[in-house]
């Protein structure tokens, strides 16, 4: 039986330093059934001569340019109706994954019978050199848990579309991904990772989890934006919100030995 196809969607925006390894690391999975979908949000650099140069020998990597810069959310809509696959997956142009993710993950979904999951991941700076630091997430997650804090590492989630269809990214400009898995979590409730680091996060100096001030900004506009509260219960949630991320969320971040 041939196993189901596994579709990645990848936005790009001047990734040109990374987005060759971040391409490798798909080609070096165990699972060979898959396609690439790389949108590029009209880079300025080599980003797209890049992909061009990887996607000519590998037919199951697949470039489509924007005209103009309109964001990763825009970006991942535009991969995500190209997408032919059975299974979504998500890996930024920065990131890494492990060679047996795809495999470890496909079979979690079977064997569970389950339509959605994610695992742990480890961090990495710039440089790409380890920076001792695995993020963890609760065994069984619930739609509550996830509604105060992103526990899902966007690198890591996967869904199936025969469960789902394919699930439309917000238009706003940051923390789409965590808009996506709540829509998710609020169809099934609960949510169980595959316990094991399967991916490396890039930590890069103007990322969002680099800056404290983008983090609140850019999670009270969930609140405002994709919830739909007023700004009193947005203000209320972001208590909420701060009170798990500073308290909560540090004890599934373990140190590497």
């Amino acid at each position: 039986m041939e196993k189901p196809l596994v579709s990645i969607i990848t936005p790009s925006f001047n990734s040109e330093k990374f987005i060759a390894e971040t391409i490798q690391s798909v080609q070096n999975q165990t699972y060979l059934n898959w396609e690439m979908i790389i949108v590029d949000d009209a880079s300025s650099d080599k980003t797209a001569s890049i992909v061009t140069t990887m996607a000519l020998q590998d037919q199951r990597i697949r470039m489509y340019q924007l005209p103009t810069n309109s964001g990763t959310g825009i970006a991942r809509n535009t991969a995500l109706s190209m997408t032919k696959g059975r299974y979504i997956s998500f890996l930024d142009a920065d990131d890494l994954w492990k060679p047996t993710k795809l495999e470890k993950q496909i079979n979690f979904l079977i064997n569970n019978k389950v339509p959605f999951t994610f695992s742990f991941y480890d961090c990495i700076d710039e440089a790409g050199k380890p920076l001792n630091k695995r993020v963890e997430a609760p065994l069984n997650l619930s739609y509550k848990q996830l509604f105060f804090c992103n526990y899902v590492g966007n690198l890591t989630g996967i869904y199936d579309v025969n469960y789902f269809g394919k699930i439309s990214i917000s238009a706003i400009r940051k923390r789409q991904d965590w808009m996506l898995w709540l829509t998710i979590l609020k169809n099934i409730k609960k949510a169980s990772p595959l316990p094991e680091s399967l991916a490396f996060y890039r930590i890069r100096k103007n990322s969002i989890s680099a800056s404290k001030i983008d983090l609140v900004k850019h999670n009270f506009a969930v609140y405002r934006k994709f919830h739909r509260f007023n700004v009193l219960k947005s203000l209320f949630c972001m208590i909420g919100f701060l009170c798990t991320q500073f308290l909560l969320k540090p004890r599934y971040i373990k140190p590497l030995k």
